[in-house]
């Protein structure tokens, strides 16, 4: 038995992030407990653990108080693509604030250390490239994207004061763009939208010119980033980027997909939504200095081939 098991809360942990994360605390021994909602979680990304003595699945909404005895949170309920999250704007901006409230709440309660996770997207349209922590962001507080945007940066404040006026231990991470297996397929996100268009052989859309640019993540060097993180000492509380600095425009990801599927379609062009950013990338420094010289491992050619292949054994048997 090992000596330093934990009992861990993850919130969204039926989620694409969330699920990975279970996989990953359940292997390394500790139990497990997996809040969703299911808004747009999905049970198969967890169904292989159901069963697990180490694991237990609770449906529930963060927006209403939960309690357990636990160790250690990670928050990360919320709906994360854009078509999600504008879906229910109102339920989103209520799951960021009331849900970081409640699971703040819950690990003052607990003693128990809790990480947010925050997203690049406090970082607005930005002004400052590459994106370090101390940038303030440029965001649009009434636009269509802002129920997400605000909700997280209102969420870091909430952080930060239960931080300073109740010394709760307090982790945040700004996670930059990440793919991998247990993407949703459709929910809107260019790395499944590109790759599920361009294996059903579909025009691949880029919105705007395509020479906006992203970051991409695998998902194996986001989860092995924030084990670190959780792992630091209690005098650091971040925010830290997490994201890998490579840089790509929409057209090089759109072509990358179409080469490495050996696909024959083609690349339409849309207008661009409102408040989409120009571009995005991380200043990492902070990361690679206070996790031990963490730096993402998986390039974009391998990250897109194995998740490729979960698409086509997953959705297109």
């Amino acid at each position: 038995m090992m000596m330093d098991k934990k009992r861990i809360l993850v919130t969204g942990g039926a989620g694409f992030i969330g699920s990975n994360l279970c996989d990953r605390l359940v292997r390394e021994g500790h139990d497990v407990l997996c809040l969703d909602n299911f808004f747009t979680g999905n049970k198969n990304n967890i169904r292989h653990l159901i069963g697990n003595d180490h694991f237990e699945l609770i449906r529930h909404d963060v927006i209403n108080p939960y309690m357990a005895e636990v160790d250690e949170i990670y928050n990360l309920a919320c709906p994360a693509s854009p078509p999600a999250y504008q879906h229910d704007a109102i339920k989103t901006i209520k799951t960021s604030v009331m849900g970081a409230i409640n699971m703040l709440g819950l690990a003052r309660y607990c003693k128990a250390r809790i990480l947010q996770a925050s997203t690049s997207e406090v970082y607005g349209d930005p002004n400052v490239h590459p994106q370090s922590e101390s940038y303030w962001g440029n965001v649009n507080p009434i636009g269509i994207r802002s129920c997400y945007d605000e909700g997280k940066r209102c969420a870091e404040t909430l952080f930060m004061d239960y931080h300073r006026q109740e010394g709760v231990r307090i982790k945040i991470i700004r996670i930059f763009n990440t793919y991998g297996p247990r993407m949703d397929p459709d929910d809107g996100r260019v790395v499944s939208n590109f790759i599920m268009q361009a294996l059903r052989g579909e025009d691949i859309t880029i919105y705007g010119t395509g020479e906006q640019t992203r970051s991409f993540q695998y998902i194996d060097d986001l989860i092995e980033a924030m084990i670190r993180v959780m792992g630091t000492a209690d005098d650091f509380t971040g925010p830290v980027n997490l994201g890998n600095p490579g840089e790509f425009s929409m057209l090089e990801l759109a072509q990358t997909v179409i080469r490495l599927t050996n696909s024959k379609s083609k690349i339409v062009f849309r207008p661009l939504p409102m408040d989409d950013p120009r571009q995005r990338r991380p200043d990492i420094s902070m990361a690679k200095q206070i996790l031990g010289g963490w730096e993402p491992k998986v390039d974009l050619n391998e990250g897109l081939l194995r998740t490729i292949e979960y698409f086509k054994s997953t959705y297109l048997k």
